[in-house]
């Protein structure tokens, strides 16, 4: 049967030995060993590969004649730049041959080259650390120049708020011409209402900016009476005058109207003695006292009189006797009250040269500011702008008027050294408690 024969010949062939097979020819992988054409080297291509390619074209290294001869032939082929007879390409061989081969050492400038690079690295961060020096400092040159421009900025704008406030209170001092015209009508004692009128904005400016003052229980002082004020004295001017009549015009809830009398000395002084007397001061005679007093007008007394003017300057604010008791004497006689008033400021008006005991005795020259042949003397008499404070104590009854009364030493000389004592404690007070003598 053709079917199991066929079979057996296929057995057959199953069996047949290895050694009787038809060789089949080896195909590989490496187109060089099957003879195809030599590939040239792509430009770019990773000399580890090509190194490869050498590698893999490279005969069994055992030795024998075969290998010796192929060996020179490459040698020689790749001197001449042609392929070798198993297909190797030059340019491979000449990567394969500087791949193995040692790198070259490092040429003997390179450590110098280096150093001058250093060295022009240094220089560049010297130059950056001077211009950033450099820079900083003129930063802090235009914080200073800003911080300059806006402090003048400032007081510009402190100017130009204070500017209208000055011009308001220094507006009335632009009428110190109107002094100097004729008097007005004047009263029985010489006062002219007109002038108090005109040099109010000055009289305002010294009482409450120049001198700044200061007036306490000034509600002791009755409303209506004849009224007594007894006052210290100080200064080379009766500037305290003036001021008292100011306090009583302006702080007192009646208004009320106060006449001081001063001697002699005090109105005969140049310009000022013949002002003070239009301003409304009154000659010190018992008789313009009993009439001013009689028609319910308050007076101020300064029974230390102008003879303290020339006191040491060590002796400020100390009560000197008061003579006689002159003003106690007319007090019983026409039935005022006596109001003791301590005035703390008026000893600082004048400048400590113009008295003895200080610069006058040093340069051996007695009260410098009085002598009107000295170049100082006009600064002795123009006030200097201390800190005033007037301070009202309670009022001493002096009874009903009585003639017989005012005739009784002893009952004078108890009204005046009460009247002392009390102004006396009330300026040890008042000075022991101020703050600031100018500010």
């Amino acid at each position: 049967m053709a079917a199991p024969k066929t079979g057996k010949k296929r057995a057959a062939k199953k069996r047949r030995p290895a050694a009787a097979r038809a060789p089949r020819p080896a195909l590989g992988n490496d187109p060089f060993e099957r003879g195809a054409a030599v590939r040239p080297a792509v430009a770019g291509a990773a000399p580890d590969r090509a190194a490869r390619l050498g590698e893999v074209s490279t005969p069994n290294p055992t030795p024998n004649p075969t290998s010796t001869s192929t060996a020179t032939s490459t040698a020689t082929s790749t001197a001449t730049g042609s392929p070798t007879a198993s297909g190797t390409s030059a340019p491979v061989a000449a990567t394969t041959a500087a791949r193995r081969a040692p790198a070259p050492a490092a040429p003997h400038g390179v450590g110098a080259a280096v150093e001058a690079v250093r060295e022009r690295l240094d220089a560049v961060e010297q130059r950056l650390e001077s211009a950033a020096g450099g820079a900083a400092e003129r930063l802090r040159d235009l914080a200073r120049q800003e911080a300059a421009g806006q402090l003048a900025r400032d007081l510009g704008q402190a100017l130009a708020g204070l500017l209208p406030a000055l011009r308001e209170r220094l507006a009335g001092l632009a009428q110190l011409r109107s002094l100097l015209s004729g008097p007005g009508e004047l009263d029985f004692f010489g006062m002219d209402r007109e002038l108090a009128a005109r040099a109010a904005p000055v009289l305002d400016f010294l009482y409450g900016t120049w001198w700044r003052v200061e007036v306490r229980q000034i509600e002791h002082v009755p409303s209506e009476g004849p009224v007594m004020v007894v006052a210290n004295h100080g200064g080379a001017l009766a500037w305290d005058a003036l001021v008292l009549r100011m306090a009583l015009a302006r702080e007192h809830p009646a208004r009320r109207d106060l006449r001081p009398l001063l001697d002699d000395p005090a109105l005969k002084a140049p310009i000022f003695g013949s002002a003070s007397t239009r301003l409304g001061a009154v000659p010190a005679t018992p008789e313009n006292a009993l009439r001013l007093l009689g028609a319910g007008t308050a007076v101020a007394v300064f029974p230390e009189g102008s003879r303290n003017a020339g006191r040491p300057w060590t002796q400020r604010y100390r009560v000197e006797r008061f003579g006689r008791g002159g003003f106690a004497r007319i007090a019983l006689r026409a039935g005022a009250a006596v109001v003791p008033c301590a005035i703390v400021g008026s000893e600082e008006t004048s400048a400590p040269f113009a008295r003895p005991g200080w610069l006058a005795e040093r340069l051996g020259i007695p009260f410098l500011g009085s002598s009107a042949s000295l170049p100082l003397a006009p600064l002795g008499v123009l006030p200097l702008p201390s800190r005033w404070s007037l301070r009202f104590g309670e009022p001493i009854p002096a009874g009903a008027a009585d003639a017989a009364a005012s005739e009784d030493q002893a009952q004078v000389l108890a009204l005046t050294e009460r009247t002392r004592a009390s102004l006396q404690q009330l300026l040890d007070e008042d000075v022991a408690a101020r703050r600031s003598v100018y500010l």
